[in-house]
């Protein structure tokens, strides 16, 4: 027996998969377009349903759109003939996966949505199949060759349909004006989500944050950095950043002065700012840059007239810590 060479195979699986996969360009016509209005339009759910490799698309199709804002869960067609068509409801949409259009498992599901008018999409290869007979919307796939030996093996067929299905996430990402703010809030976990930290998410405010006067004296100075232990003090003029006092300054001149010395001898007035906008992955990175351990953070109008910023907090490199941002 001839030695397979796996590394020709799967290149040659791989070339079809590529020169198939542009045939999706066909899909993206007048359907499509009233594809997205119908799901943008959707005051309910967009359920996913599909069997077998349709149904594996299906779940990851339904994840996709729920990952970028829109509400949408996979429901299996057999277990929905079996009490589970409840789950659907007039308000919602309904996106329908079968590559021959013709699985039997489904014909319950489109016969329960037409009765109840709930709007269907259907996705299929097949013009004359009974999935886009009975569906509002219909998208045609084109028909494509499969990479495996036998040329029957899902393989380009379940490819297309993924990317058809990414495609019209995208499309709504772009009707639904989806931005990473937005995509923060759906993942707030993982290192995605840790990417898209704001510092205003993480930045330390309120009661906790080291401020004084600008009139009070070095001693007074030195007991509110020990209460706030951020190492330094935000000095404030009528409400506004005048400066900074780290613990290290104001130690080193409470011994060559009185403790009622005032601030001005010891601060620094030009201290280190971020805009509450910016990313956390941003903070830490100047951070490291100017070799610091705390970014005052102000507006994003503020930050280019630093000597009349408020403050609007804190963020200090063990926050960024805590949250995993490296």
């Amino acid at each position: 027996m001839a030695k397979i060479n796996y590394i020709t195979v799967a290149k040659k699986a791989a070339s079809i998969q590529i020169t198939e996969l542009k045939k999706i360009n066909k899909v993206f016509n007048k359907s499509f377009v009233r594809a997205v209005e119908v799901i943008f339009l959707c005051k309910g759910k967009v359920i996913t349903a599909g069997i077998g490799k349709s149904g594996i698309i299906a779940r990851k199709i339904s994840s996709t759109l729920s990952s970028v804002g829109v509400s949408s869960f996979y429901l299996n067609p057999g277990e929905a003939n079996h009490g589970d068509l409840g789950q659907i409801d007039k308000k919602d949409v309904l996106i329908i996966f079968s590559y021959s259009g013709n699985t039997s498992e489904m014909t319950n599901m489109l016969k329960y949505a037409n009765r109840f008018n709930i709007k269907t999409i259907g996705v299929a290869s097949k013009k004359d199949s009974l999935l886009l007979k009975a569906s509002d919307v219909k998208i045609l796939l084109p028909k494509v060759k499969e990479s495996d030996p036998t040329g029957m093996v899902p393989t380009s067929s379940t490819s297309i349909t993924l990317l058809f299905g990414d495609c019209l996430a995208v499309a709504l990402m772009n009707k639904l004006n989806f931005s990473k703010d937005k995509f923060k809030i759906f993942h707030p976990g993982g290192n995605i989500g840790k990417s898209l930290l704001l510092v205003k998410d993480i930045m330390i405010t309120g009661k906790k944050l080291p401020v004084i006067n600008f009139s009070k004296s070095i001693d007074q100075a030195i007991k509110v950095i020990s209460s706030k232990k951020l190492g330094f003090v935000v000095i404030l003029e009528k409400g506004f950043i005048k400066g900074i006092l780290t613990d290290g300054d104001a130690r080193r001149g409470m011994k060559f002065y009185s403790k009622n010395e005032k601030l001005k001898r010891f601060m620094t007035f030009k201290p280190f700012f971020i805009s509450e906008n910016q990313t956390a992955s941003k903070a830490l990175s100047i951070m490291n840059e100017k070799k610091i351990t705390s970014l005052l953070v102000c507006s994003e109008k503020d930050l280019n007239k630093k000597n009349s910023a408020k403050l609007r907090g804190i963020i200090h490199i063990h926050s960024l810590l805590n949250y995993g941002i490296k």
